[in-house]
């Protein structure tokens, strides 16, 4: 082997279909980590060279093309997933044929494989303290909505289960098919009208999120009154909507384009510079490109792409990113992220509205959080 014979790694991001918005900012996350890394001359002096195929938000593509990239092309390594279900299809020829998963999306957790790096937020730091801070500030009556796989009932099980706690009530829990349109989701507003909740938990995704947030706006809801509260709501799905129609809505997330620092500030200018002024930045491309970097330091440090090799280099990994302090937990593969909350102005931007004062412990199986009252605390 050549000295200079780049570590070859495979990108699975959709940029068609129904979930190509947020996939085209994956995309683009890990595209502007490769490349700064091998300007700066790659992983001990060779350059990453990425294989990448378009699943076009198709199931069955995800566990073709990760079988492909597996077998045919002899890569082990994979960037890739939004969705759970394009995880779960991807999860077994992962596993069968010992490659490494870097899955960068938030998800409902209560999953652990040795072959998975998860470095999206896991459920305790996304869903408990928006519980927690949507009984403080707009009430413990909910209408939970969603799309109809294991990320939406996961997620509202887990809400129904803090709101019990909570004293709060769950009005509704409606489910639409992946890819709904406005038939589908028009009646589901008006229901949501009819039953007034304190705040509506929305888990529709791709396209669909977009047409409820419009129908939403054209029905005269008043987010002041009665927000859509999300876990994946973000920068770039809002310019897409029309920021005036996102305005007061609110999002549980671990990264936004509004934190504050040098890091983000740096991560901003690149981001745009690479791929256009209006580019949207959202925890999307951020956690992306951050995963990039992780690799690269767990690469540097194992000086090869094996499986149990590299991920034993993972794990323990530190890393300062654009949205803080991150670390690789080594029990459960998963990462400390600080968790924040944001509302969205008419331009587009979220304002912080609450922040951790520190990185949070991923426990993705929800064993150890407390109470739910005092999360905020």
């Amino acid at each position: 082997m050549s000295d200079r014979e780049p570590w070859r790694v495979g990108v699975l991001f959709s940029r068609t279909g129904v979930t190509h918005l947020t996939e085209s900012e994956h995309f683009c996350g890990t595209v502007l980590a490769i490349e700064e890394i091998n300007r700066s001359g790659g992983v001990l002096g060779r350059p990453i060279d990425a294989v990448a195929y378009d699943p076009a938000s198709d199931e069955a593509e995800y566990q073709r093309l990760a079988t492909r990239l597996l077998a045919d092309d002899g890569i082990s390594v994979i960037f890739g997933c939004s969705t759970s279900q394009s995880r779960k299809a991807v999860l077994k020829p992962i596993e069968r044929r010992n490659g490494l998963l870097w899955y960068p999306s938030t998800y409902e957790g209560f999953e652990y494989s040795p072959n998975v790096l998860y470095t999206g937020a896991a459920p305790n730091q996304t869903i408990i303290p928006l519980a927690a801070w949507l009984a403080r500030e707009h009430g413990t009556r909910l209408y939970c909505i969603g799309s109809d796989y294991i990320y939406p009932r996961e997620s509202n099980r887990i809400m129904r289960d803090l709101m019990a706690q909570l004293g709060g009530e769950i009005l509704r829990e409606e489910y639409v098919p992946f890819g709904a349109g406005a038939d589908r989701l028009r009646p589901l507003v008006a229901d949501i009208a009819a039953q007034r909740p304190d705040v509506v938990f929305s888990t529709v995704v791709g396209v669909s999120a977009q047409v409820l947030y419009r129908l939403y706006h054209e029905a005269g809801l008043a987010p002041a009154r009665m927000p859509i509260a999300s876990l994946t709501m973000a920068e770039g799905e809002v310019g897409a909507i029309g920021p005036e129609r996102c305005a007061g809505h609110i999002t549980a997330a671990t990264y936004f384009s509004t934190v504050a620092g040098d890091a983000n500030d740096t991560f901003v200018a690149a981001f745009r510079g690479r791929f256009g002024a209006a580019a949207p930045v959202s925890m999307w491309s951020q956690t992306a490109y951050s995963q990039v970097h992780l690799f690269a330091r767990a690469l540097a440090r194992a000086g090869t792409t094996d499986t149990d090799a590299l991920v034993q280099a993972a794990l323990g990994l530190e890393l300062d990113t654009p949205e803080g302090h991150v670390t690789i937990d080594p029990d459960n593969h998963h990462t400390w992220l600080r968790p924040r909350i944001g509302v969205l102005g008419a331009d587009g931007q979220f304002a912080l509205a609450w922040e951790a004062r520190a990185p949070v412990r991923p426990d993705p199986y929800l064993t150890s959080y407390g109470p739910v009252e005092t999360w905020l605390d």
